[in-house]
């Protein structure tokens, strides 16, 4: 059975079931099949280029689901922005997408008052199904091209490693659904008949609020990013008793810390911790790993896990041959779940994208390596500096630094003079730094790193905060931190 018919089957059988839940708004299970069916028709007769993406501009607003599932009905992509993106970023993604409706909120619900019949299901597994916009090297958005058999090839893996139970899991959802974390949550929760508890903007940047519409939501399954967990581990109300019917924790999107992972499994015991890595290109996520004690206690940094089934994820050197075990190297997916490029840029297509023996491949711009069968991630290709001769990776330096034990997590950033890179800024979250002064635990954390990283490498600054600010895809904030330092 397709995605689309196995949903609709769910929304018969849990007509009553709620299958969205925001602040106080709800949306049953029968009322997004109904609404959806009815927007697909009514975008059939809208006289648009068939096939042509659909944009829906919101933000955590139940008629965004309704959009997703009406547009997918209708035989179009949908692409999602979020009301937090600047106007002239919305404009030049609406024309990068040639996109010739905009849905919102607001007119979702009068399409959906025509009352048009849905339309005969088209496409296969080629179509497009959703177009994901990320920054370009350039500053200009491109678009990158997820298809039904994309995500068929990551919700099949998914379903089948988590085991949801078919109609009763809870999802959270916390990243803005421009950012592809949210396919993890809202798709999978689609699939298997269970329900997504969305958080705001206003929900995440107010512990108390926050915390109220964590209790009592019930959810079984936490999906986020590893910054949001590690904001809540900072009160300690944060644990089982807040989330009695959890079950397991699934990060995607930045790196989770060894802290916050060994934090999570002394709060939450009953429930499971897995990291997961992929670039959007490669729909959402391509290799996972259940983190255990014994994993914490044996690397000093998470790994992110073995490659999902029917997949190949390469660590290759400059010259394109497999790197060897403990050498970094380029992350390289190979899989149907991989993009077949981004949307009309057949240029930036074929510099990172490939096909051999019909299958897609993606090099990623990831530092990766191996080890013991294991892969792990060392930070992104182009984040390099060159500072008194040399070259330096900001990466490298952050995964060290979350390797110390008085580290809970870290963001190195580079200060230039004269327009050249002069200094590195290391900002640290602390773990239990006691009566320690800044001095001192600067002085600490200095001659630790020290025993991991030649001189060179060494942060000529530490700045101690209590907690990172965040992007609205829910990861830290660099350029926010960056701002403190002209400030």
């Amino acid at each position: 059975m397709d995605l689309l018919s196995r949903i609709d089957d769910w929304g018969r059988s849990l007509a009553e079931r709620a299958v969205y839940r925001v602040a106080d708004d709800t949306l049953s299970w029968g009322s997004l099949i109904q609404q959806s069916d009815a927007l697909a028709g009514a975008i059939a007769r809208a006289g648009i280029t068939p096939g042509s993406p659909i944009v829906v501009r919101g933000h955590k607003e139940r008629e965004m689901i309704v959009g997703f599932l009406g547009c997918a009905k209708a035989g179009h992509a949908y692409v999602p922005i979020d009301n937090a993106a600047p106007e002239a970023r919305v404009a030049r993604t609406i024309a990068a997408a040639k996109a010739e409706l905009v849905l919102t909120p607001e007119t979702i619900p009068e399409m959906v008052s025509r009352g048009h019949a849905s339309p005969p299901r088209t496409g296969d597994a080629s179509s497009p199904h959703y177009v994901m916009f990320t920054s370009g090297s350039t500053g200009e958005p491109k678009g990158v091209v997820i298809t039904r058999g994309c995500l068929d090839a990551f919700l099949g893996w998914t379903l089948e490693e988590q085991k949801f139970e078919a109609g009763k899991e809870v999802f959270l959802n916390q990243v803005i659904y421009s950012f592809d974390v949210s396919v993890m949550d809202t798709w999978s929760a689609l699939a298997t008949g269970g329900t997504v508890v969305s958080l705001t903007a206003n929900d995440t940047a107010d512990f108390g609020r926050l915390f109220t519409r964590l209790r009592g939501s019930g959810i079984t399954t936490w999906v986020s990013t590893p910054a949001l967990a590690q904001l809540c581990l900072a009160d300690r109300q944060f644990a089982s008793a807040m989330l009695p019917q959890l079950r397991r924790f699934m990060f995607c999107g930045d790196v989770l810390t060894p802290d916050v992972a060994s934090r999570l499994l002394d709060r939450f015991p009953a429930a499971e911790v897995w990291n997961t890595y992929g670039p959007t290109e490669a729909t959402v996520a391509t290799t996972s790993v259940r983190v255990d004690r014994a994993m914490l206690e044996r690397y000093a940094q998470v790994p992110i896990g073995l490659a999902m089934p029917g997949t190949s994820v390469l660590i290759e050197d400059a010259h394109g041959n497999r790197a060897p075990d403990d050498t970094r190297g380029e992350i390289v997916i190979r899989g149907p779940n991989v993009s077949p490029g981004y949307l009309g840029r057949p240029d930036l297509t074929a510099r990172v994208f490939s096909e051999r023996d019909q299958v897609r491949g993606y090099r990623t711009g990831d530092w990766g390596s191996v080890r013991d069968g294991l892969l792990f991630f060392h930070g992104r290709m182009d984040n390099q500096v060159k500072i008194a001769g040399h070259r330096i990776e900001l990466g490298d330096v952050e995964v060290h630094l979350c390797t110390l034990p008085s580290v809970r997590a870290a963001a190195v950033i580079a200060t230039e003079r004269n327009g050249h890179p002069d200094a590195l800024h290391a900002f640290v979250v602390a773990a239990d730094r006691g009566a320690s002064t800044d001095l001192e635990l600067r002085a600490k954390l200095i001659a630790d790193l020290a025993t991991l990283l030649p001189a060179y490498m060494l942060p000529r600054n530490f700045h101690f905060l209590d907690r990172f600010p965040l992007t609205a895809n829910g990861k830290t904030d660099r350029r926010a931190l960056a701002a403190t330092l002209t400030t």
